[in-house]
């Protein structure tokens, strides 16, 4: 096999590899426990780690359709502590008589779609006004936090560990399986739609050459409206997800989530460029952030320092897609 076809096939499995370096080096640099076995690859740990990435592995999904249209979402924190507020809120209404399986079903719902609403208006405001999606997503970012903060007096939303239709909610969507379970649905099927849809060809036709694809007369705003409608919604499904893990809706949860939902984009070898990239990589490189996570965690390493090592292996993620582009 000659050199191009070897690098090649580097660059075809480049993020798959770069998760086994990073669970091997994880294994060999893992804290003991008493026995002398790996605390991290313990399956309580890596399950555990499963579950933590879910919600903002779902989260990358759908950024992963607006990255490929070179766009960028910087509101899905902030719909995430919206949408979580939200459901906590409906879960603790006064009893509404319903039976608790349609409450619950009926919060989860609005809470997604409302955070589908706030996706389509930013992905309204972008394509008709032709506004940066960098600056609209930023601006949604401060402005939907701030209307969680009003919605909820700026005090936290907390849900009983009781018999009440919010225990319910949080005993039946916490655990483990329900969690990995929705997040591997989620990733299966947003990769089919990306990867054998029309839709999914018109995200990558966008991202590749808008004015190609404004010549070869494809829905351009509605495709454009419809992946941040569907970067909102995804960040409802997270939200409801993420209320139910730590028992509570918050108007400061969420924060910096959408660094680390495009960090797993980017890792995962998908090109803010826009174009090239797939769900699969973007599942890849959400294991990657939850490995380095944990395995400093687990090391007891400083939140601070955690932080700055998160932004050097994005530098470096984004440096080795330029070289690839390069060759």
């Amino acid at each position: 096999m000659d050199k191009k076809k070897i690098w090649a096939t580097v660059r075809q499995f480049q993020s798959v590899i770069a998760l086994i370096v990073v669970f091997a080096v994880a294994a060999i640099v893992s804290p003991t426990a008493r026995d002398g076995s790996s605390i991290f690859l313990s399956w309580g740990n890596l399950t555990d780690m499963l579950r933590n990435v879910a919600p903002i592995g779902i989260m990358a999904v759908a950024m992963t359709f607006v990255i490929l249209t070179a766009g960028i979402d910087l509101s899905v924190g902030s719909v995430l502590a919206f949408c979580a507020s939200l459901v906590a809120l409906l879960l603790t209404m006064p009893a509404t008589g319903l039976p608790p399986a349609l409450h619950i079903a009926g919060a989860i719902l609005v809470a997604m779609l409302a955070g589908a609403a706030i996706g389509v208006l930013n992905g309204t405001l972008i394509a008709t006004l032709k506004i940066q999606p960098f600056i609209i997503t930023l601006a949604a970012m401060t402005g939907i936090r701030g209307l969680a903060k009003l919605m909820t007096k700026n005090t936290n939303i907390n849900l009983s560990f009781g018999e009440g239709v919010d225990a319910i909610f949080c005993n039946t969507l916490s655990p483990k399986v329900s969690m990995i379970g929705t997040y591997l649905v989620v990733a299966v099927l947003f990769a089919i739609v990306l990867r054998w849809t029309v839709f999914g060809r018109y995200v990558r036709a966008l991202g590749d050459n808008e004015n190609a694809a404004v010549y070869s007369g494809l829905p351009i705003k509605r495709v454009r409206i419809a992946v941040y409608g569907l970067s909102g919604l995804l960040a409802g499904l997270a939200s409801v997800l993420h209320c139910a893990r730590v028992h509570m809706g918050s108007a400061n949860d969420g924060v910096a989530y959408e660094l680390e939902a495009i960090a797993a984009v980017v890792i995962g070898g998908t090109s803010l460029a826009g174009g090239k990239g797939s769900v699969i990589g973007t599942v890849v490189g959400t294991l990657i952030v939850g490995i380095v996570t944990n395995i400093l965690g687990l090391a007891n390493v400083d939140s601070n320092k955690q932080m700055i090592i998160k932004a050097v292996v994005i530098v470096v993620a984004v440096c080795i897609q330029q070289v690839r582009r390069r060759r």
